[in-house]
């Protein structure tokens, strides 16, 4: 980032994905010129210009450089308090919407929002498919026409044949109606195909290659492109391509996915020689040990749920290429889009919305999709905008929840994926990452830790300092980890006099743990510790007292339970615990 000042006194903060502002005409903190002569060169290069100062100013200045909805950057307006994040330019397709958003989250300040789809809540038409990691095709003025038909309510449909439906779930999808027939006029699509009308395409179609050694580059897109053009689908819906790992160095083809941005697969003739098509090659087979490179290798690339839809079609060079190539294309039902997609694992504190960090609240912002135990997205509710699709999983269904939230970020989604309290802590970061690193480094998406205020963290702040001095953290749960190892965790803490925050102290099935964990801690500690008893932090009928190590009312204590014992050194004052850190020196 970078601010710049001239005579307008205008402050402008500019920053770009594509082209890094750090450059050498860049290089100071700030530039003494006229605002307008920088814009101008940087107006193509970056994705987003933050203007501070006056709304009429910023548009006198701006109006000679823009160039349409398409080719503009995001513009965003902000006064010199940062109170109010304005976006003038680029609201849907820019996502100068989403920008204000964020930076008025940052700011604890208002993000002030005049177009329809805000103000009135609708489905931005020709930018909700970006965060499904979809790609938009068709006319400017199509996509305009239709988004004026659709604030004037009139009757917009849709065709749906590839990608998630989970979209369907947002509230403004009740304002549009689902088609049967592609021939409506006052369609849009989300599709493989290429359609002369609005379409999202996801990318969900692979491309299956075989060919001879040192086949041509120009050959190749010869091929794929004829295919594309005959069976009238969409480039932008290419999740990648696919073949036999003894092609791992085979130029042409390697340089012709690099020139398309498309992910190159590998599989060995023995998985492919395993898959089921419909034109066998024996000679092929006698050669390498499978009977189909393009065909085998699409459906391979494609996965379980996928069908050939383009049959294999052999290629041969003219006058100035060489080799021969064979080109088969299959469609997945999973779209396929890992560069785009976003994984956020957001700790969501211990209850109250009060407790999410701002930090969580901007990435709870960017995310389409949230997944989470219904209980932690319900206190979350009031923050989920009616565009925000939540998905509610069982408390026992962890592994499910993180592959789902994987699978969307994986298909080009942006997913949030909640815990309570930290996620870093008996959440489900771990998991996460243990699912992640079994993927294919290509598979992957981005992931991101957004922590939270973890219940020990609340109980501590509730009953004073209890927690001044080194500490400890326990689960009695005995579901994942033995109790023998918990029991030595818990004998080691007391012997090295940790202030030791017990999780899952109790259950209808668990009523013996607790009683012999404090067993343990009484063994070397008095019996008069304090120990802080924390019940329904951040929710209703919350409440925290504080009792002696040995006067623990079991029976009032249940899952929704935190307790902290003390150490040797803490003690009581009144209805606090404080641990002495060391600071004041008898």
């Amino acid at each position: 980032m970078r601010v710049l000042r001239d005579s307008y006194n205008i402050g402008v903060l500019a920053y770009s994905s594509k082209d890094k502002i750090e450059s050498e005409n860049l290089s100071e903190e700030f530039i003494t010129g006229k605002a307008f002569e920088i814009i101008k060169e940087y107006w193509d290069r970056v994705d987003l210009i933050i203007f501070i100062g006056s709304v009429g100013a910023v548009v006198r200045l701006i109006a000679p450089l823009l160039k349409g909805k398409e080719k503009d950057p995001a513009i965003v307006v902000t006064d010199f308090k940062a109170s109010n994040f304005i976006p003038i330019i680029g609201g849907h397709s820019k996502g100068a919407d989403q920008y204000a958003s964020e930076l008025a989250l940052i700011m604890n300040s208002n993000a002030v929002f005049t177009s329809e789809s805000k103000t009135r809540e609708l489905l931005s038409l020709d930018s909700f498919g970006k965060d499904w990691g979809w790609t938009r095709s068709g006319d400017v003025n199509n996509w305009t026409e239709l988004i004026i038909n659709f604030s004037n309510r009139k009757n917009v449909g849709f065709y749906q044949d590839s990608g998630s439906d989970l979209w369907m779930n947002c509230l403004p999808f009740s304002d549009l109606v689902l088609q049967k027939d592609k021939k409506n006029e006052n369609n849009f699509f989300i599709t493989s195909f290429k359609e002369n009308k609005c379409c999202w395409h996801p990318r969900d179609l692979w491309i299956g290659i075989g060919c001879e050694r040192n086949t041509s580059e120009s050959l190749i897109n010869r091929a794929v492109s004829q295919i594309l053009y005959k069976k009238k689908l969409a480039k932008e819906s290419i999740a990648g391509i696919a073949t036999v790992n003894l092609k791992v160095d085979e130029k042409g083809l390697i340089s012709f996915g690099k020139k398309n941005n498309w992910n190159i697969k590998f599989f060995s003739a023995d998985k492919l020689s395993k898959i089921q098509v419909p034109n066998p090659s024996h000679s092929v087979e006698k050669a390498i040990g499978t009977n189909s490179v393009a065909e085998a290798s699409s459906m391979a690339a494609a996965g379980k749920r996928c069908s050939l839809i383009v049959q294999k079609m052999i290629f041969k060079a003219n006058n100035i290429e060489n080799g021969a190539v064979t080109i088969a294309i299959s469609k997945s039902l999973d779209s396929y889009a890992p560069d785009n997609g976003e994984l956020h694992l957001i700790g969501s504190g211990p209850g109250e919305i009060s407790y999410l960090t701002a930090d969580a609240r901007i990435a709870l912002s960017r995310c389409v999709v949230w997944i989470g135990y219904k209980l932690y997205l319900d206190q979350l509710e009031g923050l989920r905008r009616n565009d925000q699709i939540r998905v509610d999983s069982e408390i026992s269904k962890e592994e499910n929840r993180c592959k789902k939230a994987l699978d969307l970020a994986k298909g080009g989604a942006k997913v949030a994926l909640v815990s309570s309290g930290d996620i870093g802590i008996y959440g489900m970061s771990g998991l996460v990452y243990e699912i992640f690193f079994k993927m294919p480094p290509e598979d992957r998406p981005s992931v991101f830790v957004h922590p939270g205020i973890s219940a020990f963290q609340l109980a501590a702040a509730r009953a004073g300092a209890p927690i001044m001095s080194d500490f400890s953290v326990i689960s009695l749960s005995d579901l994942l980890v033995d109790w023998d190892s918990i029991e030595k965790r818990l004998v080691c803490a007391s012997e090295a006099d940790f202030v030791t925050a017990i999780y899952n102290p109790k259950s209808l099935k668990r009523n013996w743990q607790l009683k012999r964990a404090i067993e343990i801690f009484l063994e070397k500690r008095a019996d008069n510790t304090p120990v802080v008893v924390s019940k329904h932090l951040g929710r209703e009928g919350e409440v925290t007292r504080i009792y002696r190590l040995d006067s623990i009312p079991f029976e009032e204590v249940n899952m929704f339970t935190v307790l902290i014992i003390g150490n040797t050194k803490s003690f009581f004052h009144k209805n606090l615990v404080i641990t002495p850190r060391g600071y004041l020196k008898e």
